[in-house]
């Protein structure tokens, strides 16, 4: 370990909150330290809020660092009021299995599960689902102070609205699961988004009164625009891993089309490009700007998606945008209740005969998803619509 990581992850703009930073540092530098990160099961594909997690870990474990995947089997049976002003809905285990099968999937192109440091992936049902209350709340519970807990800033948004007593018990599992991993595994430090510091820090102390052995918590920038709105939302809703909800066209567009301001900060946090390399293409903020764009939106496609599907949505964004920076060509399709009417009134197709033999032949994709049914209706009241490998026209339907 040559580089102290925590040294990159500064570098790179990823350090909010620590604690015990000086002896961290020293611990990061001189050996292999088992940390963990958790992520909930919300979803059968983690999305753009989760992508500085993997980063992050990709960066430990290159630094010879051991990661541990905590899925919260258990606790998205309760859900975490961090960050929230409604309650979360509850989960089967069935289903909270599948979606662990498909985050696992996504996190190997990140980290690696074999080998030296192999990344391993926990579920904290398997002490969580099966505890004592009693002895839970004796044992545990007594360490905590409900004053400094209804200090903490994911509690007090939801006071306003109404906190349930099954969420308030999340950080007192979150803390355990800390506790519960250093027991079996050694790890001592615990990462994650800034809005779970005091979750995290709950855990370290935890560790620390219960073992009286060293824990540590550090917290990342939370993946924001330049005026403070959660990155990864789009009109048509959450920016996700999975191509099948988000499809790597979508992917590679939405990083194109981002502020100015938040290109820099989104080429340290999210490539692996050195900072020289970033700070050259960032150094201008006038339409120089769009390179550094292109070179942003590919190196996350294919970060995500691999090479092929890269360069496959960056030359169809080329030919889309003619290359530059123009808008793409848009036409109207008034009135139109499918795919083929939508060609034919947008002057794309002369007849719906044609329309329809476009389609079977697979020459027609929607947002980047091919068409294979003559009779499929508009997907939305806009999108961009693909014939060929040169043809691509944003569709208005009125």
């Amino acid at each position: 370990m040559n580089t102290n990581v925590m040294d990159t992850l500064r570098a790179r703009g990823f350090v909010k909150q620590t604690v015990f930073e000086e002896e961290l540092y020293e611990k990061l530098g001189k050996e292999s330290v088992p940390f963990y990160i958790g992520f909930d099961p919300t979803a059968d594909s983690l999305h753009v809020g989760h992508f500085m997690q993997l980063i992050a870990m990709h960066h430990m474990q290159k630094a010879g660092h051991k990661p541990i995947i905590l899925i919260g089997g258990g606790t998205a049976m309760i859900g975490d009021p961090s960050g929230r002003t409604d309650m979360r809905s509850m989960m089967t285990k069935e289903t909270i299995r599948h979606n662990v099968e498909c985050f696992k999937k996504q996190m190997s192109k990140f980290v690696d599960f074999e080998g030296k440091n192999a990344a391993i992936v926990v579920d904290n049902g398997d002490w969580l689902l099966d505890l004592n209350y009693v002895e839970f709340l004796r044992d545990i519970g007594a360490h905590f102070s409900v004053n400094r807990m209804l200090s903490a800033e994911c509690f007090k948004q939801r006071l306003e609205r109404g906190l349930s007593f099954l969420e308030f018990n999340y950080m007192l599992m979150q803390a355990y699961d800390f506790l519960v991993l250093h027991q079996k595994y050694g790890c001592s430090l615990e990462l994650g988004g800034d809005d779970q510091w005091s979750n995290i820090l709950a855990g370290a102390n935890l560790i620390r009164i219960k073992e009286q052995k060293p824990a540590y918590a550090m917290t990342f920038t939370l993946l924001t625009t330049s005026d403070g709105k959660k990155m990864g939302k789009t009109a048509k809703g959450a920016v996700w891993l999975d191509e099948n909800k988000t499809t790597p066209y979508e992917f590679y567009q939405y990083w194109r089309n981002i502020a100015d301001d938040d290109v820099e900060k989104c080429m340290k946090l999210l490539t692996f490009l050195p900072l020289e390399q970033i700070n050259e293409l960032c150094a201008y903020k006038d339409e120089r700007i769009n390179k550094a764009k292109e070179v942003l939106a590919y190196e996350l496609t294919k970060e995500v998606h691999g090479e092929e599907k890269a360069n496959v949505a960056q030359s169809q964004a080329k030919a889309a945008f003619g290359g530059g920076n123009a808008e793409l060509l848009t036409k109207e399709a008034i009135g139109a209740q499918t795919v083929v009417d939508a060609m034919v009134l947008a002057g794309i197709a002369k007849s719906k005969g044609e329309a329809r033999r476009l389609i079977e032949q697979g020459g027609v994709s929607v947002d980047e998803s091919k068409v294979t049914d003559v009779n499929m209706p508009v997907p939305a009241n806009e999108f961009v619509l693909h014939k060929g490998k040169k043809v691509h026209v944003k569709i208005i339907v009125s």
